[in-house]
């Protein structure tokens, strides 16, 4: 209720823009598509649901996924001996400051365990449903005058085709209150046989499941089964393994559905109407959906949460930008990517970092990424959608963070939060999927604390610090406790063995990376903060810690990426993967205890960078990370530079393309691009007066409310 009745109250404060003015950018950027991606579906959904469609409206040619939230699924446990449970699973222990921790890390001699437990729980294909043409071997090539057009105001995909000389108009909705796709066709050839099929796949093992999700050949793998409730109802139970799932189906005037076909799980639907309606639900129960779900309604709603998200909130608009093609590139990439994260990554849980497209690592939520997935809702003043998922899901998975932390030994305990994780109601323990970089990746760790000051500067009040107050505790428990007095350098030593941002170092050597320090830092002064405005006693070891932290590691008057790196700017293998020295200055702000950072430092790192770093084989959010920190530098230019740089690509549809080493889409790039922009137009702390950051000559014609400065 809440939620709600904040997006509501924050629709009618944020109008300085026109909801006029608004909407025209907004349907400016519409998506328009005169044939199918082999990469990207045009998708329709709510954060918690999506609907991939191909230039049908519909999923004819191109198999994209239908998923959900809840949609997950186990294989069978292993029948190895002694590897049979996922108690038996026991990790593997490392030497660290002289005693032995666990860590869940596979273990050699549990391969089968580990393996099982890094793909367990995935995220399921729902099913394909699709235009069924009443003959064989039909292709997109045999379809016509093919048009479709994604409105982005109002949530309608409308797609329109000719076949056999005849036309087929299609209009394609998701419910934004639950799992349910809505469908219109309208042609004649209804009557002469055009129906649509229904199909269900089998999941498979693969890390990437990119594009499509799942196999529809293994159909001995798993069972459908058809229950008719009504001349104008029926519902599919599908069930894989212990999985069981249901699609209901209902539809306007005369139809039946009947199959599913020989040595398939496809079953068909055809009526004689020239005009239909489909309501498509998916949900792991076997209730019907409430009887108010009917088309009408599903479009309504559509409309009205979709013109409230776009009138809520925080707006850009570059349109009267005239002299420079750039700012209509970058509007683009602004527009489309508010719309794609509100459908993928607006979720009750983490997103996967290919959202609700396809899957990648086994469709598991990265905890690091956490904060470039959830942070834009903040930034963009729609906290409604942060507040899906947080705090509860760190609230959800403190008990497992609390029990790893102990399980190895930290004095003082806490949460260490894990890395690549599956919501607690698919996989309960909260087990962090068994992996060397998911074990001793460490920059996840503060990112509690950066989203409770972020809420805390937006809602300054009693209810923010004690909905945060327990998680923000435990997390910096854990810190103070990580970190280890190192008598030889006289501080607090981050590390070995870690891997930092890059991932691309050797963890056994791997001492106080620049980036991982100043985060500390930062995360502890939230903490010694938090505990000040609640009226309570500071624990006297985060001060310690904070206090003592070695100083961040520098190479000839430049950040480095850690402590004694060997072939700092000289060397291929330190100057590739991401350029995290470049966040302490960009997504961090200035440090509030201890010393000041050195600008001249800064600017010569953000030179080598760019002069040194292997950019083009970067990926993600690097650039949007080089922006911000751009920004801080007074150069606007070059952080609009970053932002449009060939390497970080978008295609026509807005998905950000992930390149040879993550699956397209990768969603941390559209949420970084946002971040950056809400820099840009709000400004940052010091930046005060100041009303945006842009070029030169943008400065007089852009226009932007409702953004707060960054920290």
């Amino acid at each position: 209720m809440r939620a709600i009745s904040l997006l509501l109250v924050l629709s009618s404060l944020a109008e300085a823009v026109s909801v006029g003015q608004r909407r025209k950018v907004v349907q400016s950027f519409n998506v328009r598509r005169n044939r199918s991606s082999d990469t990207t579906p045009l998708q329709v959904g709510n954060g918690n649901f999506a609907f991939g469609a191909d230039i049908t409206g519909l999923q004819t040619f191109k198999p994209y996924a239908i998923m959900s939230t809840w949609g997950w699924h186990n294989f069978s446990l292993p029948t190895t001996p002694g590897q049979t449970s996922v108690d038996d699973y026991t990790g593997v222990q490392m030497w660290t400051h002289g005693r032995l921790v666990t860590y869940e890390i596979p273990n050699p001699d549990q391969n089968d365990i580990s393996n099982w437990l890094r793909e367990n729980p995935h995220r399921l294909n729902l099913a394909r449903v699709g235009f069924d043409f009443g003959r064989d071997h039909v292709t997109e090539d045999d379809l016509h005058y093919k048009s479709q057009e994604l409105d982005m105001w109002t949530g309608r995909l409308s797609s329109s085709f000719l076949y056999d000389g005849r036309p087929v108009q299609v209009e394609t909705w998701a419910d934004p209150d639950s799992d349910t796709v809505a469908v219109n066709v309208n042609s004649k050839l209804l009557k002469k046989g055009l129906g649509l099929f229904f199909d269900f796949p089998y999941p498979d093992k693969d890390k990437f499941n990119a594009p499509f999700v799942g196999h529809f050949n293994l159909t001995s793998k798993h069972s459908t089964v058809l229950e008719k409730l009504s001349c104008h109802s029926a519902r599919i139970k599908h069930t894989l393994d212990d999985t069981t799932y249901y699609t209901h189906l209902s539809w306007s005037g005369h139809g039946k559905i009947r199959g599913p076909a020989e040595g398939t799980h496809r079953y068909t639907f055809t009526s004689t109407q020239s005009d239909i309606t489909l309501i498509i639900s998916f949900s792991p129960s076997a209730a019907s959906p409430h009887h108010s779900t009917t088309y009408p309604r599903v479009t309504s709603a559509s409309r009205s949460w979709w013109r409230a998200f776009w009138t809520s909130g925080a707006f850009i608009d570059l349109t009267s930008v005239r002299n420079d093609p750039r700012a209509c590139e970058l509007q683009k990439r602004i527009i489309l990517s508010q719309y794609l994260t509100a459908v993928n990554s607006a979720s009750s849980s983490p997103p996967q970092e290919s959202g609700l497209v396809n899957n990648g690592w086994h469709g598991k939520f990265h905890l690091e990424m956490t904060l470039w997935h959830a942070l834009p809702f903040a930034r963009w003043n729609r906290f409604p959608l942060l507040w899906r998922s947080l705090p509860a899901t760190y609230e959800q998975l403190l008990p497992s963070a609390l029990a790893r932390a102990d399980m190895q030994g930290y004095p003082g305990g806490g949460a260490r939060w894990g890395k690549m994780m599956a919501p607690l109601a698919a996989a309960p323990g909260g087990l962090s999927a068994p992996g060397e970089i998911n074990a001793l990746l460490i920059w996840q760790q503060p990112h509690p604390l950066y989203f409770a000051e972020v809420e805390w500067r937006a809602f300054p009040n009693r209810t923010t610090l004690e909905r945060w107050d327990d998680v923000v505790g435990a997390t910096a428990d854990f810190m103070a406790a990580y970190a280890w007095w190192n008598e030889t350098g006289g501080a607090y030593d981050l590390g070995p063995p870690m891997y930092p941002v890059s991932e691309n170092t050797d963890a056994n050597a791997t001492r106080n990376p620049t980036f991982e320090l100043a985060y500390w830092r930062f995360g502890l002064d939230v903490a010694v903060r938090w505990r000040e405005r609640l009226g309570r006693d500071v624990p006297s070891e985060w001060v310690k810690v904070r206090d003592g932290l070695a100083p961040l590691p520098m190479v000839d008057g430049t950040y480095a990426v850690y402590e004694g790196i060997e072939g700092m700017w000289t060397s291929n293998a330190t100057t590739n993967d991401h350029p995290a020295m470049a966040g302490i200055y960009g997504l961090l702000p200035p440090p509030a205890s201890g010393k000041p950072l050195d600008m001249e430092a800064l600017k010569k790192t953000a030179l080598k960078i760019k002069e040194l770093w292997a950019l083009d084989y970067s990926y993600g959010w690097d650039f949007s990370m080089l922006a911000m920190n751009s920004l801080r530098l007074g150069d606007p230019d070059q952080a609009v530079e970053y932002l449009l740089h060939p390497i970080f690509q978008f295609d026509d549809a807005g998905y950000p393309v992930g390149g040879s080493r993550v699956p397209t889409p990768y969603f941390p790039n559209s949420a970084s691009l946002l971040i950056a922009t809400a820099m840009m137009a709000g400004g940052w702390d010091g930046s005060e007066g100041i009303v945006g950051h842009w070029p030169k000559s943008w400065e007089k014609h852009v226009r932007v409310e409702g953004f707060s400065p960054a920290l």
